[in-house]
């Protein structure tokens, strides 16, 4: 039985790291299994589940951090912030009329909003990770290759919303998006046929939005990759716990 929730809870922690993490988590998560494994047989499964959510926090923290540092999101094609689809005809008409740099400055800009809400998700997932019953657990083992992120996306997904828009909000102030946006709806004035592309749009839910899309992304490919490919176990610990 024990053996079992270690293969679970390693599965569950592991979805909620990008790749980037997953090196530094490795050495958190081994520790927390042998530490609690060499307790004896005197703990309970429940006793023990606890002990590694603790050791599992840390390294989610660690995981979300890596996503939150410069580039997080500008640097990962994968969940790069674009402008938003409705303005993107519009804004191929500004680099064609010698404005593409304002077009670049606004991505960049919105991605620097999202990477600075990014470290609001740690305490969505490991308060996910203290609510989850043996019953979740295994219906997530049991479950497809990104049961585990529609887990944690059906409980946190509206909380980390919500909790990140008011930071992307000041942050897309802080790090001059309205100016940015403002001066390329300026220059689509200017563009033929650009003020007609242009619609209203709120640009904070967009941004907000596309920061948590991002999130679980991540959150489903590396659940992907830990579910099918033995290489990407890394440890011998988790070779032979997803081995089995």
């Amino acid at each position: 039985m024990k053996h079992i929730f270690y293969a679970l809870f390693a599965v569950v922690t592991l979805v909620a790291l990008p790749a980037s993490a997953c090196a530094g988590f490795m050495d958190t998560l081994t520790q927390g299994i042998e530490k609690f494994r060499g307790t004896g047989s005197g703990l309970d499964d429940s006793t023990i589940v606890k002990g590694l959510k603790e050791a599992l926090a840390t390294g989610t923290a660690r995981a979300v951090k890596s996503v939150s540092q410069r580039d997080g999101y500008f640097g990962n094609e994968a969940i790069k912030i674009l402008v938003p689809e409705k303005l993107r005809t519009a804004t191929s008409l500004l680099g064609r009329f010698g404005f593409q740099q304002q077009v670049d400055d606004l991505e960049l800009r919105m991605n620097r909003a999202a990477e600075k809400a990014a470290p609001m998700a740690t305490d969505y997932f490991v308060s996910a990770l203290k609510q989850m019953t043996f019953d979740d657990a295994r219906q997530i083992l049991n479950g497809g290759n990104t049961a585990a992120t529609e887990y944690f996306r059906s409980k946190t997904g509206d909380k980390i919303f919500a909790a990140f828009k008011p930071v992307v909000t000041s942050n897309m102030q802080d790090v001059g998006v309205a100016n940015s946006y403002g001066l390329v709806l300026k220059k689509l004035q200017a563009v033929p046929f650009g003020s007609a592309a242009v619609e209203s749009l709120d640009l904070d839910s967009y941004v907000t939005g596309k920061a948590v899309d991002g999130l679980f992304t991540m959150l489903g490919e590396e659940e992907k990759k830990i579910r099918t490919d033995p290489a990407a176990r890394g440890t011998e610990l988790l070779r032979k716990v997803f081995g089995k």
